[in-house]
């Protein structure tokens, strides 16, 4: 292998999975996972961030497996005594979960980047790995659907994923610059992989990449760069994918995802059931048992990206020095 360190790229509740099983197969300081931050937003006058809080509460092993989000030991009084005051309840903010809001509420409007709040937050809660939030700067998504054009969490959690979705934007993408930690990994000779965690492509993936700058500095560093698909069989494992990508006039398929990226990507690993799909797919393929429903399945799909990875790199250096 090149190096030691692995940079992963992810969402919410399936890219955390992955992240999970990487953390348990490398040290903590080879691990930096970059969070999205296109899904958050102000509710209650608190600034909420969703896809950061998955990843963090995971790789604490405080995640809510009933639930699919929030704390596994949360309670409720906060969220009964607003609703019983006719209060906006439509985003569930758990006990606990509201403590981690109020907080990074405060510290924020006090001036401290959120990367700094969200780090000193995982170190109190245990967690090794850095979860860095992709920009410190303000960067939300957007939805053009058949109701008109929705904040993101409207869409997802208000209504549900019900619309029609015709049209995504980024909103400050432009303007927001990549956090200098991640150029600086990307840039770093003991880089050994850049894993593209099986999130949403459109709302978890895309908004990392949107901020500008970022896919230039992927696609000039020099490890290579691997997604794992979050299709199985037509199906995604979680969420609105396969919804969105059929409405965006998309076939919803592993291999449609592994197009959606473009030449960004060296490498694609793909579920087992999707095998016939492979000779539709640019970068090398490897097939694998992808559902990660058991921390063991999530340790060892781990293996198999990093295996990838650490193939595709002695394959270039070969070809270099061919």
């Amino acid at each position: 292998m090149s190096g030691d360190l692995v940079v992963a790229l992810s969402g919410g509740i399936g890219g955390a999975k992955l992240a999970l099983g990487l953390s348990r197969i490398l040290r903590a300081d080879d691990l930096l996972v970059v969070a999205n931050v296109g899904d958050d937003f102000e509710h209650l006058g608190l600034h909420i961030s969703p896809d950061a809080d998955t990843l963090m509460y995971t790789l604490a092993g405080l995640d809510n497996t009933k639930l699919g989000w929030g704390r596994r030991d949360e309670t409720w009084s906060f969220m009964e005594t607003l609703t019983a005051l006719g209060g906006e309840d439509w985003f569930r903010l758990g006990d606990r979960d509201l403590a981690i809001h109020v907080e990074r509420t405060r510290r924020l409007r006090r001036g401290e980047p959120l990367s700094v709040i969200t780090a000193d937050f995982c170190r109190r809660l245990g967690v090794g790995p850095r979860v860095l939030p992709a920009t410190d700067d303000p960067l939300r998504t957007k939805l053009r659907t058949d109701e008109g054009w929705l904040d993101f969490q409207d869409y997802f959690v208000r209504l549900q994923c019900r619309p029609v979705v015709r049209e995504l934007a980024f909103e400050g993408a432009d303007a927001a610059s990549p956090h200098p930690e991640l150029l600086a990994a990307l840039r770093d000779e003991q880089l050994r992989a850049v894993i593209v965690c099986p999130s949403n492509p459109f709302i978890s993936v895309e908004p990392i990449l949107a901020v500008a700058g970022m896919r230039e500095a992927l696609s000039a560093c020099a490890a290579p760069v691997i997604a794992v698909s979050p299709i199985i069989g037509g199906r995604a494992v979680k969420g609105p994918t396969a919804k969105m990508m059929t409405e965006l006039g998309m076939k919803p398929s592993a291999a449609a995802v592994a197009q959606r990226y473009g030449d960004l990507l060296d490498g694609y690993v793909m579920d087992n059931a999707d095998a016939d799909e492979a000779a539709l797919v640019a970068p090398r393929v490897t097939l694998a048992p992808t559902l990660m429903t058991t921390l063991a399945e999530r340790e060892e799909l781990a293996r198999v990206v990093l295996g990838a990875a650490d193939a595709l790199a002695s394959l270039n250096r070969a070809q270099n020095f061919a």
